[in-house]
């Protein structure tokens, strides 16, 4: 069955909004609270598993068709540490800083639950591209989710941002938005706010949608709707 543009690039922006790992499918919360202490930290960790995500993949989408069943799971755990251990050694190599801060959650991204769970459910079932979409859109959205939290734990903990001093925050700064307690606190206040503001959205789209159907289908039921609304909006808003 062909996919249209629309079907591929679709997992790309569902990754990044509706199927939010951190805020919506709550998945990966160890190093999401581990390294949100400050929002560099929180960017690398999102762009390691973002190239990490992307490859495999990549990988299992190519080879979902030689994979037997019965030993999947290994053979996914086996192509994620493969390139969980590339990221690990580049950024030994080249960021030893980064790493001695994140070093423990990189060698740890092996087994974190966002990478096993697109692999069973999405890039195991599809073709390459909607699958490395998947793994770029989870990714990304992975990556604002970290970065968002990190931003705001370090302002309101550290009094700095991206690691740049804050003058007006160092007597203002509170150590707990560092600590785990404040981490916890930041992380369930950032969900709520971002499925208040993404469910609001998506009602609107979904209104939309209907609104446009209808048009299509009932011409003369769209035409009522809308004097409806115009009669409402003269009554509620005032005529003018």
């Amino acid at each position: 069955m062909k996919r249209n543009i629309r079907d591929t690039f679709e997992p790309l922006t569902s990754g990044v909004i509706k199927n939010n790992a951190t805020f919506r499918l709550v998945l990966g919360t160890c190093p999401t609270l581990a390294v949100t202490t400050a929002a560099l930290n929180g960017l690398y960790m999102g762009l390691a598993t973002t190239f990490v995500l992307v490859c495999s993949n990549a990988i299992i989408s190519l080879l979902r068709k030689i994979i037997p069943r019965k030993v999947r799971i290994p053979a996914y755990i086996l192509v994620i540490a493969t390139f969980s251990t590339i990221v690990e050694m580049v950024m030994r190599k080249f960021l030893p800083d980064l790493y001695e801060v994140m070093g423990l959650f990189i060698a740890l991204i092996v087994v974190n639950c966002i990478l096993l769970a697109r692999a069973e459910s999405f890039s195991s079932l599809n073709p390459l591209l909607p699958s490395v979409m998947d793994g770029l859109g989870i990714g990304l959205g992975f990556t604002m989710s970290l970065t968002l939290l990190g931003l705001v734990r370090e302002f309101f903990g550290a009094g700095s941002f991206f690691g740049l001093t804050v003058g007006f925050m160092q007597n203002l700064k509170m150590t707990v938005f560092i600590l785990p307690a404040g981490g916890f606190m930041v992380y369930g206040l950032m969900m709520v706010l971002y499925n208040l503001v993404v469910g609001e959205l998506e009602k609107k789209i979904e209104a939309y949608k209907n609104r446009k159907y209808i048009a299509l289908t009932n011409p003369l039921l769209a035409e009522q709707e809308e004097a409806e609304q115009a009669r409402r909006r003269g009554l509620f808003g005032g005529n003018k």
